[in-house]
């Protein structure tokens, strides 16, 4: 089932070939973990997804509030018999005709839902081992910390550490600095720091990756920055950790010849679930 423009189907019967979404990627989207009949972080999620859509010069629809954007999301999910978590994938794409240049303005929105088997945050994978990605560089531009469709790099280099037999791929910038990983921002422990690179630096303006944040801050004898990170520091860390809201917390276990702790890791999932109410 999903919802389509706000009517729950069994198909949205959207004809591809002249879907501006899939033709030229003109879509941008959220992805969302309810649980419960909860949407995690409603707001964060809704003033992500108006603020994609405004960058991206799409009208936005005056019935589009916060309080439409999760009665839509929780309409769909009462749709299902059972099961109480689910991965969301809500969205927007400019709709009608045209070429590079669209004829409107105007957008239609589609909803998909996928039943998740675990409510609670947890370590996925005790042992999970990355490498750098250097085929292809992300800009330090504002369109790459969004959600849209052009997700090309992320699937190369997705193909690329299946290939190699890594878990994840760390990505750079076109000056070589360290910005997240294919599907997740990036944090870095060294001492009693925590590091992540700023949204300058082109990563993924993360829902996730701001929970994490706001919970370090209140941490006692952390320290938080948002700092460049090259790849020669990922090896003098003690620690270094993946988010984002469908797994949470990943720690990295390896990196090229560097093995690394998960024990900081483990007290941010345990946290984290504590804050939300999970257990």
């Amino acid at each position: 089932m999903v919802n389509f423009n706000g009517t729950i189907q069994e198909s949205s019967k959207i004809v591809i070939e002249s879907n501006r979404g899939f033709l030229v990627g003109d879509a941008v989207f959220e992805t969302i973990k309810v649980v419960n009949n909860k949407v995690l972080f409603l707001e964060d999620h809704y003033f992500r997804l108006m603020a994609s859509m405004r960058i991206c010069r799409m009208e936005i629809p005056m019935l589009f509030t916060m309080e439409y954007f999760e009665e839509q999301i929780l309409q769909l999910v009462a749709s299902f018999s059972q099961n109480q978590s689910f991965r969301i994938r809500f969205s927007v794409y400019r709709a009608g005709a045209g070429f590079y240049a669209p004829v409107s303005n105007e957008v239609e929105f589609i909803i998909s839902a996928t039943p998740l088997q675990q409510d609670v945050y947890q370590i996925e994978k005790e042992q999970y081992e990355v490498e750098l990605y250097k085929d292809f560089y992300i800009p330090k531009q504002l369109l790459s910390t969004l959600k849209t469709n052009n997700k090309m790099l992320q699937i190369v280099g997705t193909i690329f550490a299946k290939e190699n037999g890594y878990d994840n791929c760390i990505l750079l910038n076109e000056e070589k600095n360290v910005v997240e990983a294919l599907q997740n921002n990036l944090f870095m422990k060294m001492g009693n720091e925590i590091i992540t690179p700023p949204i300058s630096e082109g990563c993924l303006n993360g829902i996730m990756r701001k929970q994490v944040l706001e919970l370090l801050k209140r941490m006692e004898d952390i320290v938080v920055k948002e700092a460049i990170i090259s790849p020669f520091d990922l090896q003098k860390a003690d620690e270094l950790f993946l988010t984002n809201v469908i797994s949470g917390i990943q720690p990295i276990t390896n990196y090229r010849k560097k093995s690394y702790t998960i024990d900081f890791s483990k007290t941010v999932v345990a946290q984290l679930n504590a804050s939300l109410n999970l257990s």
